[in-house]
């Protein structure tokens, strides 16, 4: 009988979920319930250009004291300028760190709790690519994008992560890749990093929930090539299919994924049709598939920031 009553339980919640699932989907962001974070600390890695430099202007913009990590001391100089005279008197603070070396990770942690206290909302955004073939790729880069794009998460993470707890509130943020969830040939390191990163939010999130501290979130961020230069040369057979994009537009969005407790964002949105065929399709036809949309070739001309 107890059995069945878990079971009749499960199906209420699950519809419930489903319900809650589909009105996030359909109703605007902006009609949707947000929590205020005005006053919260955000960290951002990988702060000194791209979506990192967007999100801490727009987190500051929301009154949030922003801390700025990155390995280029110049470039997050010129964040935290350029969230001053965006956002006049807000408490910013630039902090040289390489994410690649653990004791690096944990000695500026200290120093910023001691600066500004525990960290509310922790973004990991810092990522790096060699675009080499996996047979091409020299050893250092490899393990260089392994280190930076996922085993840095758990520095980071086991860092900030127990003030959030303690507090019961908080949000941290993994920002992966459609490569984390769709390979391409010529990216191997780079693939698997973000495929770990995808589940090392997923388990994230699930110990959270096992230590029953509903105040703590997490989202996973899984957008398709972003006009940062990154991915420059990086191309489709059929490129109306997947659009590159803006990257203001992924910074809203990832902003809106954390003030809606938003747990797993992928843009655009027609990538969740083609992660729903990845489910469904045997192996042999998204193989198929995948050889004739030309993803096999994608990087076959790519560029990137580093040769350029």
């Amino acid at each position: 009988m107890n059995l069945l009553v878990e079971i009749l339980s499960l199906w209420v919640k699950c519809l419930w979920l489903w319900l809650v699932a589909i009105f996030r989907a359909v109703v605007p962001v902006s009609l949707q319930p947000h929590k205020d974070i005005s006053g919260w600390v955000v960290l951002v890695t990988g702060a000194g250009s791209g979506i990192g430099q967007l999100l801490a202007l727009r987190f500051a913009g929301l009154g949030c004291r922003v801390v700025l990590w990155d390995i280029v001391e110049a470039a997050n100089e010129t964040t935290a300028k350029l969230v001053r005279e965006a956002k006049p008197g807000a408490e910013v603070k630039a902090y040289t760190v390489d994410l690649a070396k653990r004791e690096n990770v944990y000695k500026v942690a200290e120093q910023v709790k001691k600066d500004f206290g525990d960290v509310d909302i922790l973004i990991n955004n810092a990522g790096i690519i060699s675009g080499d073939k996996l047979l091409d790729a020299p050893d250092e880069p490899i393990v260089k994008t392994m280190e930076v794009n996922t085993i840095s998460h758990f520095w980071t993470v086991k860092a900030f992560l127990p003030g959030m707890l303690t507090k019961n509130s908080g949000h941290v943020v993994t920002v992966s890749s459609s490569a984390g969830l769709f390979s391409t040939p010529g990216m191997a390191d780079y693939c698997a990093s973000k495929f770990s990163a995808v589940g090392f939010d997923e388990c994230l999130r699930r110990e959270i929930i096992k230590m029953k501290k509903t105040g703590v979130k997490t989202t996973v961020v899984c957008p398709t090539l972003i006009d940062t230069g990154m991915f420059e040369g990086f191309k489709y057979r059929f490129s109306f299919l997947i659009k590159t994009l803006e990257p203001a537009y992924v910074a809203d969005k990832i902003v809106d994924a954390v003030l809606t407790d938003q747990p797993m964002l992928i843009l655009p949105k027609s990538m969740y049709t083609f992660l729903m065929l990845k489910g469904i399709l045997p192996v042999a036809v998204t193989d198929a598939m995948v050889e004739f949309t030309g993803i096999l070739n994608c990087m076959d001309d790519y560029v990137g920031r580093k040769n350029k």
